[in-house]
């Protein structure tokens, strides 16, 4: 992997590759790692190495923080891909730290997309590791905590490095534009349109300028502008991997801006969604969601916009239906919120799950034969459209034994405001009719959560 570049004339290698640092000080970023007193800094100002996961989105140094390292800590670099490797490589690779070994000379194990290889993959590696025979490096873009094994996990150190900002990428761009293309001038508007189409990603921002400047080599075009940026870019932005960290914190990002009742940003993020490539359906559906869990019966008609979005864009498709699904969005960012219905249902499931089979009351039984009538089943029963408002006061409808339990809470926002009065009204009934077995005097507004 080391030498993967090595026989390619200069031109032919990448220039994320021939930009790649050959030192501490040309790492853009990560300050938080790498600045004065930080771990990292530590870690090479006393030489010493140590087992570590790099926890990062694609193009923000792991594999040149590991090759520094090595370099760093005077120790061998043996790398390995997990998306090629198998155990034959993970063989190899400890027969190379060996006679490394034998040589006097520590490795460096690095494992790129560590979180690829199995379980019975990543435990080969632990005795190495406990006995020091390795350092071992693991580089991942999805979250440890998940997809590395816990024993692993416990024995190295968990860093986290973060997307490269504005000022870590103006930085590489115009170190790359003088190393690369300086006979080509890029006015403000272009730059920031190819930081933006790197979206934080070193890697990508390299590939980017090579594209730029080939497009304009071929155009015989020295003085680069934005439209000709976007004429010779594909449209590649923000995309994420659909079962990656990154998709579901933006979709937990748009859940909390939808109950957070914040429309610009429900609508930031799903907008940055789609850009990204996710399916319009899978967030029409989380819109569902999020009108039962966070709005409920404070505004039902959050559920049928959610349903009605869903089914629009099934028609139209894209692009057309993308702006229902935005309507959706905001109309439940606006929206009054409330979760009582979603907590009543939990808590009435969670009670169910840990109650017994209790038998349905005889008065609630249906009896459609005389056998069932002359057992009892229906006697007794008070048809609520025959009882004066409707309500049959007093009656109880849970089984024997169980008190009322007071699950539904309704709020005094939205409509539910207003059932809260009904239910209520409907409780002083029972009162003034003696009470509703274990449940009398209960109060319909318990849980004011305005």
């Amino acid at each position: 992997m080391a030498d993967l570049f090595e026989s390619l004339a200069p031109t032919q290698v990448p220039l994320a590759e021939r930009m790649r640092p050959k030192s501490l000080a040309e790492v853009a970023g990560q300050t938080h790692l790498l600045g004065a007193g930080k771990p990292l800094a530590l870690a090479f100002a006393a030489r010493k190495s140590h087992s570590m996961i790099l926890w990062g989105p694609p193009g923000v140094g792991k594999t040149t923080l590991a090759r520094l390292m090595a370099e760093g800590f005077d120790a061998e670099f043996v790398a390995l891909s997990a998306v090629f490797s198998g155990v034959k490589e993970i063989r190899e690779a400890i027969q190379q730290a060996q006679q490394a070994k034998a040589r006097g000379r520590h490795t460096l194990l690095f494992v790129d997309e560590v979180h690829r290889f199995n379980k019975a993959q990543q435990d080969a590696f632990l005795p190495y590791v406990e006995q020091g025979l390795v350092t071992f490096i693991g580089a991942t873009t999805e979250n440890p905590s998940f997809e590395v094994n816990s024993a692993l996990l416990s024995r190295a150190a968990v860093y986290v490095l973060e997307p490269l900002d504005a000022e870590a990428m103006t930085a590489l761009f115009e170190r790359a534009q003088a190393f690369a293309c300086p006979q080509l001038g890029f006015d403000d508007d272009a730059r920031a349109r190819m930081i933006g189409f790197a979206d934080g990603d070193a890697r990508r921002l390299m590939n980017v300028i090579e594209q730029v400047q080939v497009a304009a080599q071929t155009a015989a075009v020295e003085a680069v502008s934005a439209d000709f940026v976007d004429a010779a870019l594909s449209q590649s932005l923000r995309r994420f991997d659909k079962g990656g960290e990154a998709f579901y914190d933006q979709i937990s990002a748009l859940h909390k801006a939808v109950r957070g009742s914040d429309p610009d940003a429900a609508l930031y993020w799903l907008c940055r969604m789609l850009d990204g490539g996710a399916d319009p359906l899978y967030l029409g559906r989380r819109l569902i969601r999020m009108a039962v869990e966070d709005i409920g019966l404070a505004d039902p008609r959050a559920l049928e916009m959610s349903l009605n979005a869903c089914a629009t864009y099934e028609r139209l498709g894209s692009p057309e239906g993308e702006l229902a699904l935005a309507q959706a969005t905001l109309f439940l960012a606006c929206a009054a919120k409330s979760n009582a219905a979603y907590k009543a249902y939990k808590a009435a499931r969670e009670f169910v799950k840990r109650d017994g089979s209790r038998p349905v009351p005889l008065h609630l039984r249906n009896a459609p034969t005389r056998l069932m009538k002359d057992l009892g089943y229906g006697k007794a029963y008070r048809y609520a459209h025959d009882e004066p408002h409707a309500y049959a006061a007093g009656e109880s409808y849970l089984p024997e034994g169980v008190a009322t339990p007071n699950w539904y809470r309704p709020t005094t926002r939205g409509m539910e405001a207003r059932i809260g009065e009904k239910l209520a009204h409907l409780r002083a009934l029972d009162e003034a009719a003696g009470g509703k077995a274990g449940g009398a005097g209960r109060s319909a507004r318990a849980d004011d959560q305005s």
